[in-house]
């Protein structure tokens, strides 16, 4: 702490930074009700079709709103309610975890169901940016903890919210307060932007490095006539990039190489009824383990695997794990192995590449793999369903993989994407601690 020698004849006035957190801290403890009104506003379908309206389908622990599709709204059944812009949105299941916001002006007039009870926020007292923010704070949480009813899912009721309290600085000073956690918002977002830069920078780099053109973006077309006859899956952008640019090979300062080549690609094992944890349980992976780029390794299951079948399942350091699918984000999304648990095996939607270590590293093909150009052979061959798509070990062996001549050159391309990952890295934990402090600062402010 500095601190400064001053005579009192020199002062006009005695004031101490912590004087000034009192003067919040000292803020009147207020009941919503005085803040808050009920909104209960019922919607005639006969006058306003449902096609016609924005329904809310939920209301995120972020505070975001989830429109229903319109698809969803045909075959609705139950009374909704309306609800305007600058309102205060609540979720009777999840309010106590965050599920409510401040309904944006863009949305205009919505419609909710009675899940989702709506508040008129009283201005002249209280900013809707200051209510977002307090009702997110330990303190209102722990008085919902204390109404919430029901057996199976418990839910907190309109009435019972109004009877809590919050504290209640004055105007001036909840604008103060917002601003300066909603400055620290923006500057960590532009942190988490330039750590997103400097990873596409270094991408571009290594595509470069490799020889390899920028994508050509696709057409945006709504339908298209095709025959079946022609197509070999369906894939609405794999029959397009067949279209417009056909099964050439990628252009590159390399050799093309098939990955079958100098890997093998194996599926793990299928969870049934004979190998639930026993005598010889291992651990497994998932495809919640694998995430892009990294392993997620908090919560590891068990599955039952025979000592004659470990040789076949059993990892090994520098198996490259590649998501099978499920949803088109998960298809060949993919991590390195690292020996991080003993004896571990891997399920059936995870596929192990296990490379020849004389003639390709992982690092390399791995980037590769989340190269445009590989992530563009990955949604091309992915076979699709109505909402699933997934891709088979076949395919993720005929991928063309431009191979430099040895591993020593294969690392020095890797190099430089793995320095950007760890300055962006770097980047993003300051982005972490910024949000962290501004909360922190936030809530001292008001609570002292």
């Amino acid at each position: 702490m500095i601190c400064r020698i001053q005579r009192w004849k020199d002062l006009e006035f005695w004031i101490s930074m912590s004087s000034q957190m009192d003067q919040i801290a000292r803020s009147d403890y207020v009941p919503l009700d005085e803040l808050l009104t009920i909104v209960r506003a019922p919607l005639d379908l006969k006058r306003n079709p449902i096609v016609n309206l924005n329904v809310i389908k939920k209301v995120s622990f972020g505070g975001i709103l989830e429109l229903r599709t319109d698809k969803e709204k045909v075959g609705y059944k139950g009374s909704l309610l309306l609800a305007k812009p600058g309102q205060l949105i609540t979720s009777k299941i999840n309010f106590i975890h965050g599920s409510f916001c401040i309904i944006p002006d863009s949305l205009g007039p919505i419609a909710v169901s009675s899940e989702y009870p709506t508040f008129d926020v009283d201005r002249k007292q209280i900013l809707p940016e200051y209510l977002n923010l307090i009702l997110r704070t330990d303190f209102f949480k722990n008085q919902l903890s204390t109404i919430r009813s029901g057996s199976a899912k418990k839910r907190v009721q309109a009435n019972s919210v109004l009877s809590k309290v919050i504290p209640l600085p004055r105007l001036d000073v909840q604008f103060r307060v917002v601003t300066a956690y909603q400055d620290a918002l923006r500057k960590a977002g532009q942190l988490e932007t330039d750590a997103a830069q400097i990873e596409r920078e270094a991408q571009q780099d290594f595509e470069a490095a490799l020889g390899l053109k920028p994508p050509t973006y696709l057409p945006k077309r709504r339908f298209q006539i095709v025959r079946f006859k022609d197509i070999e899956r369906w894939s609405h952008e794999g029959i397009l990039q067949e279209l417009f640019f056909g099964g050439s090979l990628p252009e590159t300062n390399f050799d093309i190489i098939q990955l079958g080549e100098i890997a093998t690609v194996s599926y793990g094992l299928q969870k049934c009824p004979a190998n639930r944890p026993g005598k010889q349980a291992r651990p497994y992976l998932r495809v919640a383990n694998v995430q892009r780029g990294y392993l997620d390794l908090r919560e590891i299951k068990m599955i039952n695997v025979i000592d004659a079948e470990m040789p076949r399942y059993r990892l090994e350091d520098g198996d490259i794990l590649l998501c099978e699918g499920n949803s088109a984000d998960l298809v060949g999304r993919g991590a390195i192995w690292k020996s991080e648990i003993t004896d571990c095996v891997h399920q059936n939607h995870v596929l192990r590449v296990r490379l020849d270590p004389q003639r390709a590293v992982p690092e390399f093909i791995l980037a590769y793999i989340n190269s445009t150009s590989g992530q563009a052979y990955f949604r091309l061959k992915a076979k699709r369903t109505t909402n699933l798509a997934s891709i088979n070990s076949r395919e993720v062996a005929n991928l063309l993989v431009p191979l430099p001549p040895n591993t020593e050159t294969q690392m020095a391309l890797v190099k430089g994407l793995n320095k950007a990952e760890e300055n962006a890295n770097l980047i993003r934990e300051e982005a972490a601690a910024m949000r962290s402090s501004a909360w922190n600062e936030f809530t001292e402010s008001i609570f002292g």
